[in-house]
């Protein structure tokens, strides 16, 4: 549809897009997945995509993407009889997630939107007022007269036995009910909606209440995403850059060590803010600061803890992108790409090998026409 809106051929829109003419007819004619959401991303930007149009984009990469690592292994292209499958099957999981966001749903918050773009603020509940609680006296079957005391004067055995059971529970309510704090007022370990049967397990796909836990937790770490109960391609992002801070193995999963995380409230993913990555692009990459600057927009619309998966296994880190063979090169790891001022100075390195962005291919076309500063 963007091809073909655009008005251009496949030649003209791949130079610019920085893909062959042939990868990119491919890739429209549904005979492959691109390996690298970079690619997708630029063709779409070069077709004029909306912000809107860019997000439903990048969902619809994952779920290829996902698809293709589930039936294959491996980032082997389908074959042309696959078509009518994957588009089936994308419409159907599309359907799936409209069924179960509900008419309320909100696309504004969808999972994958653009750093910078702006999210509403999480929805918080409400705190229960006196209405929502049962009177004991109501919820026991018993009732009192005004004045007289809530204790009734003669207990029956069936009422004495359960008011001993209810103080039983009150009583064991301080240490494993949700919501308990240890002696240093930090969760305790069992506590948490995460620690209860429904929600041991949480990945990419899942659309419930454990999922929405695992957003709340992410943005009360300072991590910047929509609580919307969709675990999509921005909630992995943020789960795979908490996982790194926290100095977890980025599994994907929300597994146990990371919920113990998560509850103890001691990661941060606070950051700097895309103004301040570009000033200070601008001031290490004196060279061409304004093609650098549209580079790193490109790669990571200047968010430092931005991630992408490759199909191979890998992953792209932080600002620049930086892939995990040239952080081995660079003698980095994923928690130092984290940091803006070494991806920076990292990403300057490797421009300085051969003085231009070679490194960066699929953000070729965010060099175009860029202003010289």
């Amino acid at each position: 549809m963007l091809k073909e809106r655009s008005g251009r051929g496949y030649d003209r829109l791949g130079k610019e897009a920085g893909v062959s003419g042939s990868s990119l007819h491919r890739y429209c004619s549904g005979l492959g997945v691109p390996t690298d959401y970079r690619v997708v991303h630029s063709f779409a930007k070069v077709c004029g995509a909306s912000a809107e149009e860019l997000r439903e984009l990048h969902r619809l990469w994952a779920l290829a993407d996902t698809d293709r690592d589930a039936t294959t292994g491996t980032a082997k292209e389908s074959l042309a009889a696959d078509r009518e499958t994957g588009a089936e099957t994308v419409a159907r999981w599309d359907a799936d997630a409209r069924r179960e966001a509900g008419p309320a749903a909100t696309t504004a918050a969808a999972d994958g939107a653009e750093p910078g773009s702006g999210h509403g603020a999480p929805p918080v509940a409400p705190d229960p007022g006196a209405d929502d609680v049962v009177p004991l006296e109501i919820e026991l079957g018993t009732t009192r007269r005004p004045g007289r005391s809530r204790m009734p004067e003669k207990l029956s055995p069936r009422f004495a036995v359960l008011a001993a059971m209810v103080a039983v529970l009150l009583v064991a309510g301080f240490v494993w009910l949700p919501g308990g704090r240890s002696a240093d007022g930090s969760p305790a370990a069992d506590d948490g909606l995460l620690y209860s049967p429904a929600c041991k397990s949480v990945s990419m796909g899942q659309h419930d209440e454990c999922v929405r836990e695992v957003q709340t937790l992410l943005v009360a770490a300072k991590g910047r995403l929509a609580v919307d109960g969709d675990f999509g391609p921005e909630t992995l992002r943020r789960l795979t850059a908490f996982q790194v801070l926290a100095r977890l193995p980025a599994s994907n999963v929300v597994d146990e060590d990371t919920k113990k995380a998560l509850y103890a409230r001691k990661v941060s993913m606070s950051t700097w803010s895309p103004a301040r990555v570009a000033e200070r692009i601008r001031q290490v990459f004196t060279e061409d600061p304004a093609s650098a600057v549209a580079v790193a927009r490109c790669a990571s619309f200047l968010d430092p803890l931005w991630v992408l998966p490759n199909t191979n296994g890998s992953r792209n880190w932080g600002v620049f992108q930086i892939s995990d063979g040239r952080l081995r090169e660079l003698g980095g790891t994923p928690l130092r790409a984290f940091d803006p001022e070494w991806n920076i100075k990292a990403a300057h390195r490797l421009w300085s090998a051969q003085h231009d962005f070679h490194d960066w291919p699929s953000c070729e076309a965010a060099l175009k026409d860029t202003p010289k500063a």
